[in-house]
């Protein structure tokens, strides 16, 4: 869950200029290389269309279907082992880590449901995986998009 956020939050706003993880080929191998990936050009391009397409899922201005073409290809194989059952996924290797990302967006989905969120702050690019027993989490941080808003709401009753 730990690369779907990272992924999803790869492309923020800072200072109100956008900064992208994966734009620059040294930044983006670096950050694919820290998540297990390979770093290479196919791979960050996959990642980029990957994020694209998740994080339009989560704000719900796609359909989960949009992530079909992500998978065509892709085969996860049981294998009976002393420890158990694992699933072996099998995909070119420059697309392994998208898919993973993908797949953990069905787990999140499944175990978490609608708790994978964008920040509430209309400024802010960052997502949110809310883990509060009450589910009624806003933001990707109190500290920053929370006591703005609270702010910004505090200025107009005042005003």
């Amino acid at each position: 869950m730990d690369a779907l956020l990272d992924l999803l939050n790869s492309r923020p706003r800072v200072d109100g200029e956008e900064q992208d993880a994966l734009g620059v080929p040294a930044e983006g191998r670096r950050w694919a290389r820290e998540h297990g990936g390979e770093g290479s050009l196919a791979e960050l391009a996959l990642l980029r269309e990957a994020r694209n397409v998740l994080q339009a899922v989560v704000r719900g201005e796609s359909s989960p279907a949009a992530l079909g073409p992500l998978l065509e290809g892709v085969h996860r194989t049981p294998e009976a082992t002393p420890d158990g059952l694992r699933w072996t996924l099998r995909t070119p290797p420059h697309a392994r880590l998208a898919v993973e990302t993908v797949l953990a967006w069905a787990d999140t989905e499944k175990q978490l449901p609608g708790r994978l969120r964008p920040c509430a702050n209309d400024e802010c690019r960052l997502f949110l995986l809310d883990r509060s027993r009450a589910n009624r989490a806003r933001w990707c941080s109190m500290a920053v998009c929370g006591n703005r808003e609270k702010a910004r709401r505090h200025y107009e009753r005042n005003r």
